[in-house]
């Protein structure tokens, strides 16, 4: 190990005083986990979660899988997906394994251009062949990549021009590869062989309470009586899903629907089944809930009250407190009322759907 590790090592063993900085931090978290100083390491997983942001998510990633941090890993694929286009333009990101680079090309949440996407994984492979001495073109570079990721990268929702002028040139695809995209593009065929043709949704979770705790216990479910809330939004949005509150080791059978009200005043969709309670843990807020995630999203207008109505049945739950009338998240304003059609408590101030889960548009 380095001497500046050693040295905050000893420090906090006998002083219980750590003096971590960006050079320092990642060995003595490694001394940390090797002579299991839990509490030193606490303090270094907390360091790095302050100076995360865009240019040192994927410099850190790597190292909290390496050292089982969970809740860093978990942090860093948050500013990753959020901001993912600025922190795959960062310098970590062209030194990560392949492992790391097919798990990005993955991602359903990314929220970056795919052909912004590309352009940084032609780099990585371009720079690979750089490293190890190897000719730069497409067949070469294909092969350090790999079909598992290749074959991940959404070409069918570039844009046409987009695909001409970028991808095409590298010569990274075959020419039956490219024909098929082609004809895609041009309707001739519905989807293109080995592919994927869905877009990738970044999913927002807009929480609506100040406290979500998992001591209490006291929320009831009783049959026949709905849970209602009633809310507005300013911009148009897709409603991707919901969260409920629940406890540990239950399981909850619910009918859930959204009804538009003022305009059309119909439902636009309704989700039966049983689901399992989890942890659900967020930046904010950790508790026992389950998350109702819809086949196909919904569209949110403007402007016009929305209503959502579930009949729950399970154990006594946990469930919010404090709730805010105005919610801004992620560039969009939520508005929330109390609805005359809840029978169970369920409020602007308390009680259930504690996230709504959305994608912009």
């Amino acid at each position: 190990c380095e001497y500046e590790s050693l040295l905050e090592l000893f420090r906090y063993m006998y002083s219980d005083e750590v003096n971590l900085n960006g050079s320092n931090v990642m060995g003595v978290l490694y001394l940390a986990k090797k002579y299991m100083v839990p509490s030193l390491a606490d303090k270094c997983t907390d360091y790095l979660q302050d100076k995360l942001d865009t240019s040192n998510a994927f410099s850190i990633l790597p190292k909290a899988y390496q050292f089982d941090e969970k809740k860093l890993v978990k942090r860093c694929w948050k500013v990753i997906d959020e901001h993912s286009e600025e922190a795959i333009k960062s310098d970590g990101f062209a030194t990560l394994e392949r492992s790391l680079i097919e798990e990005v090309i993955k991602r359903d949440t990314l929220n970056i251009e795919e052909v912004e996407l590309f352009k940084a994984v032609d780099s990585w492979a371009t720079k690979k062949c750089k490293d190890e001495g190897l000719t730069v073109d497409g067949n070469v570079k294909r092969k350090l990549l790999g079909e598992n990721i290749v074959k991940a990268i959404r070409f069918p929702v570039m844009k046409q021009q987009d695909f001409a002028g970028v991808v095409l040139d590298t010569k990274i695809l075959t020419q039956d590869e490219v024909f098929d995209v082609v004809k895609y593009f041009n309707s001739v065929l519905s989807s293109p062989i080995g592919f994927p043709v869905k877009k990738r949704l970044r999913t927002f979770a807009c929480c609506r309470f100040e406290n979500l705790n998992n001591a209490d216990l006291s929320y009831s479910y009783f049959s026949g009586k709905q849970d209602c809330l009633i809310f507005t939004v300013d911009k148009n949005l897709l409603l991707l899903g919901l969260t409920l509150c629940g406890s540990e080791n239950n399981e909850y059978s619910v009918n859930i629907r959204i009804k538009e009200l003022d305009r059309r005043n119909e439902y636009l969709n309704s989700v039966s089944g049983k689901f399992p309670s989890v942890l659900i843990e967020e930046e904010l807020h950790s508790f026992y809930g389950f998350r109702i995630l819809y086949d196909d999203p919904i569209v949110i207008k403007k402007g016009i009250r929305h209503r959502i109505e579930a009949s729950i049945f399970g154990a006594n739950s946990c469930f919010g407190r404090n709730g805010q009338k105005i919610v801004a998240c992620s560039g969009i304003e939520f508005s929330f009322a109390d609805s005359s059609e809840d029978r169970n408590g369920t409020g602007v101030a308390q009680g259930q759907f504690p996230e709504l889960l959305f994608h912009t548009m």
